[in-house]
């Protein structure tokens, strides 16, 4: 795994140690940033589920001012942080050992909001309308928020998540990626 472009490209990225956690392979995340991006002109990045922290890696190396990542799993957390660390993006982000549902209340506290959200839940945890759901509410998103969602191949989501309407998805073997962006001003 590397940071495939960007001001961080080529910097290699660890992997979780063990089994129980599924990073986002370099041909999946490449697939990822050209349908978002390729760029970005600033903004926040939430990394929900973080795992190796690749995916908010990719798009602070991309453009994107601040990243925040959470993940409950305390080897993921380490790994994000050696990782951001390696990519020297260490000053633009903010990692969070916290369940999912709790870190949303807290930076909704804080107020924070962001313009793209990755979510890759363990694909057994059918979270993803709850999760949109949650961060409409609490307001952590923009009127112009875009939601990456990495998922089991075999799940087919929603069009429409409350504000948000499907805008691709593309299977990659066992992986799918579903793209929402927030249809209301």
């Amino acid at each position: 795994m590397r940071v495939i472009s960007g001001t961080a490209k080529g910097r290699p990225l660890k992997a979780v140690p063990g089994i129980g956690t599924r990073p986002t392979t370099d041909k999946v995340k490449e697939a990822i940033f050209s349908m978002i991006g390729p760029y970005f002109e600033g903004g926040q990045v939430l990394d929900l589920f973080a795992g190796t922290g690749g995916l908010g890696i990719e798009a602070l190396s991309r453009g994107m001012d601040k990243a925040v990542f959470i993940d409950i799993e305390k080897k993921s957390i380490e790994t994000v942080q050696a990782n951001v660390q390696a990519a020297g993006f260490k000053d633009q982000a903010e990692i969070y050992r916290t369940d999912a549902s709790r870190a949303l209340k807290a930076l909704a506290k804080r107020g924070q909001q962001f313009e793209l959200v990755f979510l890759d839940p363990p694909y057994k945890l059918k979270l993803i309308a709850e999760l949109v759901s949650s961060m409409e509410g609490q307001n952590i998103i923009v009127a112009n928020t875009t939601i990456v969602v990495e998922h089991d191949a075999k799940d087919v989501l929603k069009e429409t998540l409350g504000s948000f309407q499907q805008q691709r998805r593309a299977d990659y073997g066992d992986t799918a990626v579903t793209i929402y962006k927030r249809t209301v001003e």
